[in-house]
């Protein structure tokens, strides 16, 4: 299985700007400037790649662990998970936080905390990310 998107970025990196288009057509010339990305920390006026990378971070890790709640027999009623990306200017990416609170009726605590970890480790998207540190955070609701 492979999936695309496509940027075309026109201009200069602080005055130029560009547009997204996803092969699903979720983003489809959807823009994102220098601004977008460095300079708007309420995230409002735009898109940006890592803003994008943590909204496949905290899916992927969400469905991987649906899966192993159904096979340890205690399928979640609800998983919110929540990915922040880190960005340093100048030095990359440095770190993906997952934060997640899950409604998963009569499991055992200790069980849900080993399968997120699980989650965590085997998700695509984390596999991907063996360069920067992923961390954790998980609780019941």
């Amino acid at each position: 299985m492979k999936r695309h998107a496509t940027a075309i970025w026109q201009g200069a990196l602080k005055d130029g700007k560009g547009t997204l288009d996803t092969q699903s057509g979720a983003l489809a010339a959807h823009g994102y400037s220098f601004g977008s990305r460095f300079e708007d920390e309420s995230g409002r006026s735009g898109t940006n790649p890592e803003e994008l990378l943590a909204a496949s971070h905290a899916g992927c890790f969400a469905m991987q662990l649906s899966h192993f709640l159904a096979e340890n027999g205690t399928p979640a009623k609800k998983l919110e998970a929540t990915a922040t990306v880190e960005l340093v200017p100048g030095q990359g990416i440095k770190a993906s936080a997952l934060k997640l609170v899950g409604d998963v009726p009569g499991i055992d605590p200790a069980k849900f905390q080993e399968l997120a970890a699980k989650a965590k480790a085997e998700c695509p998207i984390s596999k991907a990310l063996g360069a920067i540190e992923v961390t954790l955070d998980a609780s019941l609701a």
